[in-house]
């Protein structure tokens, strides 16, 4: 692949951080690109602050690694728009994910960029994601919706992105705003709709990224309070049809179901 000839790079990453900067490196050493690849670090009140100066000295790409240091500890939905609010004053044309807990395949955001630039219609890209456990041992592949009218049916069941895995047109944000607000644990769900509702999207068929599944990460131990989340979102965007109403009834019971058990079956099924 060919590196574009820029000084100045057109997708900036958002990465939310708190107390792991041992991953966080790791996830900024996956990112490994034939384009100059900026990152913006919100890190969230952590205790031990992660260094700007040597992430940038460590990171093998061309790009620039910015660092923001919050005060104390505002929770994920806060740090990303705080990120946003400072992304958007500047002059790129991409903005991407990722979760400092999941690692970047080779190339994938410049598969990403390459697949928006070649189509202008579409404004909001995930992928499918190789799901692996804490210790790094592959559980099996997530393969979502691929097709802007498959995403925006089955969007009522869950969100049909994985967070770590989506890029957009920085223009977006002037219809749709930053993540909301008040959807504690599902603020990326209730993004994704706003996106569905407003912008043709669609999803990359191919693993781009390693997602974690972590029965110890902020997720797993919030899972209760995230369904409810989703719950609400999906209420929120209700109407009388059959997704809708799949979705309330398929949600609702997953309230008393842990995050592990749903893994185990997952691997099982998506094996086979």
């Amino acid at each position: 692949m060919d590196v574009i000839a820029s000084n100045e790079s057109k997708i900036i990453v958002l990465l939310a951080h708190y107390n792991d900067n041992f991953r966080l490196s790791k996830a900024i050493e996956s990112i490994k690109e034939p384009i100059p690849i900026d990152l913006l670090i919100v890190d969230d009140g952590s205790e031990i602050k992660p260094n700007e100066k040597e992430l940038q000295k460590a990171y093998s790409n061309s790009g620039k690694i910015t660092v923001l240091l919050l005060e104390r500890n505002m929770g994920s939905e806060k740090a990303r728009n705080i990120g946003l609010e400072w992304i958007s004053k500047l002059n790129y044309k991409y903005i991407a994910a990722m979760d400092s807990d999941d690692l970047n395949k080779e190339n994938r955001f410049f598969k990403q960029f390459s697949y928006l630039e070649q189509n202008e219609s579409i404004k909001f890209l995930g992928s499918w994601c190789d799901c692996i456990d804490s210790k790094g041992n592959f559980l099996y592949t997530q393969k979502y919706p691929v097709s802007d009218s498959e995403i925006k049916k089955k969007m009522y069941i869950n969100s049909m992105f994985a967070h770590a895995t989506i890029f957009f047109r920085a223009e977006i944000l002037k219809t749709i705003g930053f993540y909301p607000e008040g959807y504690k644990w599902a603020e990326d769900y209730a993004l994704a709709f706003k996106a569905t509702k407003k912008f043709k999207v669609e999803n990359y068929p191919e693993a781009l990224i390693y997602y974690t599944i972590n029965e110890k990460g902020i997720s797993s131990m919030n899972r209760k309070a995230q369904v409810i989340s989703r719950l609400r979102i999906i209420l929120h965007n209700f109407y009388f049809g059959f997704y809708p109403i799949y979705g309330l009834v398929r949600n609702l019971p997953l309230i008393f179901v842990s995050r592990e058990f749903m893994t185990s079956i997952k691997k099982v099924l998506k094996r086979n």
